[in-house]
């Protein structure tokens, strides 16, 4: 089995830079802490979609492509051919990389698995690649699991695995879990 994870990075995700925090220095954090995550899978080939945002080769191992999109509504079509792929949205520092897996575990009995977010929208979105046209997953749509399962053309073509938070307000960063490893870029602009 072939898997392809891929950090989707938004210029909008700077927006949930506290007060005293650069926006571009914390959007950076978080992007690189959620790469690490990505990057440190077992069997998962790692990759970064830019949707705007210049510098993010700076964060990548050697060999990790940073793909430029269009849109966030392009990510899926952006990477390389696998069997499968999961999107991670870049503002989810301290994502436990074994909610991934359990996305890709999903995938045995369903087209999408979904990772929902707290507050509406998606964490991370795993799919049999090439993605079926009615999917289109969007990250961002308030209640992007009801909106697949309508446009899926059949029943128990998405799953839902355990939802997890995104920082998108400065207020959120009060979410990011200190007992977790990892999210070391992102905490360390909050100390």
């Amino acid at each position: 089995m072939t898997r392809v994870a891929a950090v989707l990075v938004t210029p909008g995700m700077a927006d949930a830079a506290p007060p005293g925090v650069d926006p571009a220095e914390f959007l950076t954090a978080m992007a690189e802490d959620t790469y690490e995550m990505v990057a440190g899978l077992e069997l998962v080939r790692p990759v970064i979609l830019s949707a705007g945002v210049p510098g993010l080769e700076d964060i990548a191992w050697p060999g990790t492509p940073v793909l430029q999109i269009a849109s966030p509504a392009d990510a899926f079509a952006a990477l390389p051919p696998e069997e499968e792929g999961v999107i991670v949205s870049a503002d989810a520092p301290d994502l436990p990389p074994l909610l991934i897996g359990k996305l890709f575990r999903e995938l045995g009995r369903a087209h999408l698995a979904v990772c929902p977010a707290e507050g509406g929208g998606a964490v991370a979105v795993a799919a049999r690649l090439p993605v079926p046209e009615w999917a289109a997953p969007d990250l961002d749509e308030p209640d992007v699991v009801a909106a697949m399962r309508r446009r899926a053309p059949g029943p128990r073509m998405v799953a839902t695995g355990p939802g997890w938070h995104r920082l998108r307000k400065p207020q959120d960063v009060a979410r990011l879990d200190p007992g977790l490893e990892g999210w070391d870029n992102t905490r360390a602009l909050l100390t």
